[in-house]
């Protein structure tokens, strides 16, 4: 199958670039950058020298794209762009998986309240918000446009979506504090990060209305069946890559850390992805870093009744195109580890 990745220049782009590069039922035929253009591969990333299949950004036309034999493009671009090349691409018959937030959020209404104008709603009913350990699998049929879901999202959705479907904690009080490593910003030249600005530097940002704060509680309600509401408070961290997630859940009346952790094995029994740790032995990005892996655990504090649940990922993996082409495997009919253990 041909695949393309359209702002394949990024920090996602470029692992994405390297998976499908290794993946056994791809041919990765085209990365497009307009800033790129006509550059070999590996002049531009060289660390994929000796692999690159002599390949060479070419400009990024939708037009162009969406006439030629290319079967699945993934949009690496940032919100707003990808729904241009979305339109053109879902109209001639391609199958997308967006990476960018334009098509995560069903309401339209909710997404310009975050993110000002939608470019292509008309493809906001046919699209499919995937998170493969939670989302029904009726999207494998359904769907032509998947959106890919962020970072911050996958970290809080993953643990909390079986315990709020299951009744184990409450839908009230739960906070959610989540650090990011830089290249969550993706590749730009502004001062604020700059190595000597973000080394030894840590910080809050985005309070009270990160964008993806829509995407989580959207996804919540869908998925567990009632509007729930939380407090997430978003922190850039001095690392390049990784999310790290505490979120303290008041426990309903009854439910212990065996509960919940019954309610995890239940959900991810058979989700190769997702490694429930031993209740105290907390994630840690270190371990994620390179993998699509999310780590999860839990601890019940008997004094304030609350759980304090922790998860770490690799933002530009898990939280990005590792996921991504994940998505990709299970809608194609591959193994769901294909080119990604």
């Amino acid at each position: 199958m041909k695949v393309g990745i359209v702002g394949a220049s990024g920090y996602s782009g470029e692992v994405l670039v390297k998976l499908l590069l290794g993946h056994p039922q791809v041919q990765l035929a085209a990365v497009t950058s307009r800033t790129h253009a006509g550059k070999s591969l590996a002049s531009v990333m060289p660390a994929v020298r000796g692999i690159d299949q002599d390949l060479k950004f070419i400009d990024s036309d939708p037009a162009a794209l969406a006439a030629g034999d290319i079967d699945l493009f993934f949009l690496a671009l940032p919100h707003g762009a990808a729904a241009i090349y979305a339109k053109a691409l879902v109209t001639a018959g391609k199958r997308v998986i967006d990476l960018s937030a334009d098509f995560r959020i069903t309401s339209l209404e909710t997404y310009q309240k975050y993110y000002g104008e939608h470019h292509a709603p008309e493809l906001l009913p046919a699209a499919r918000f995937v998170i493969p350990e939670i989302t029904p699998t009726t999207w494998k049929t359904e769907a032509k446009l998947i959106a890919s879901p962020g970072c911050y999202p996958t970290s809080v959705l993953v643990p909390l979506v079986p315990l709020l479907a299951a009744g184990v904690v409450a839908r009230e009080h739960i906070v959610v504090n989540s650090l990011s490593g830089v290249s969550g910003a993706g590749k730009k030249i502004e001062e604020a990060y700059l190595y000597c600005e973000r080394a030894e530097s840590a910080k809050a940002y985005g309070l009270v209305k990160h964008r993806h704060l829509a995407e989580i509680e959207e996804q919540l309600a869908q998925r567990t069946g009632a509007p729930t509401i939380i407090q997430f408070n978003p922190h850039l961290a001095p690392m390049r890559r990784g999310i790290a997630t505490t979120i303290t859940v008041p426990a309903v009346a009854g439910a212990t850390v065996e509960s919940l952790y019954a309610a995890w094995r239940s959900a991810y029994a058979q989700s190769p992805f997702v490694q429930i740790l031993a209740s105290g032995e907390t994630p840690d990005t270190a371990y994620v870093t390179g993998t699509n892996r999310v780590d999860i655990s839990a601890v019940y504090d008997p004094r304030t009744k609350n759980f304090v649940i922790t998860s770490a990922l690799d933002n530009l993996v898990k939280g990005a195109s590792g996921q991504a082409v994940q998505i990709m495997n299970l809608w194609s009919g591959f193994p769901e580890t294909t080119g990604l253990i």
